[in-house]
């Protein structure tokens, strides 16, 4: 007779403790990696300055980069995702939200930049999981098309290429964007590195 060995479940404080040389999510108990290609951390980092011009011009709340955790799902407490981008509104924030460790508020907006390695049920899942935690505002850039796919709660996804505009509606008021903007990043690459993703 075999026996199966359960995974101990890993929780947020130790997740906290681990060493920062590597991005991991905490989803089910269990330790999800989620590493970034040079493509998709050059996207992310034209699309943080671009959006945290805005925020900082307008005085709309705070931006947030990849490191930043949330533990903001109730179907789920001790699960912890970081999107590569997020946004809390000003209205929102409290002194609460600095304290060490995990941001408990739901953010206004999340940004997932796909890199390669990405399996899209896993990103599904993810814009799943803000959704219902209450995001009102959901962008994942695709490098490798040069797309964005906005999602709302309880509405449809929509698709932008290229050469339509980006816009921050009440999240971001004031924010619109050509989406060819968020790809600058990659006329410099040679072309079989931007292609890549």
């Amino acid at each position: 007779m075999s026996v199966v060995l359960e995974k101990p479940k890993v929780t947020p404080e130790e997740l906290l403790r681990l060493p920062k040389d590597r991005r991991y999510e905490l989803v089910d108990g269990e330790l999800v990696e989620k590493p970034m290609s040079a493509v998709s951390g050059a996207v992310g980092g034209e699309l943080m300055t671009l959006l945290g011009q805005h925020i900082r011009a307008q005085g709309l709340g705070a931006l947030f980069n990849a490191e930043t955790g949330y533990r903001c799902f109730a179907d789920d407490p001790d699960k912890v995702r970081k999107p590569d981008i997020s946004f809390i509104g000003r209205d929102k924030i409290s002194a609460d939200l600095w304290e060490c460790g995990f941001i408990r508020q739901v953010p206004d907006l999340v940004v997932e930049v796909l890199s390669p390695n990405d399996v899209s049920y896993e990103v599904d899942r993810r814009v799943q999981d803000y959704l219902n935690a209450g995001v009102k505002l959901v962008w994942v850039v695709h490098p490798q098309s040069r797309s964005v796919h906005v999602y709302r709660p309880g509405g449809q996804g929509v698709i932008l290429s290229e050469h339509n505009e980006l816009d921050g509606e009440q999240v971001l008021p004031g924010f619109r964007l050509p989406v060819c903007e968020i790809f600058r990043p990659l006329e410099q690459l040679p072309q079989k590195t931007a292609e890549a993703g």
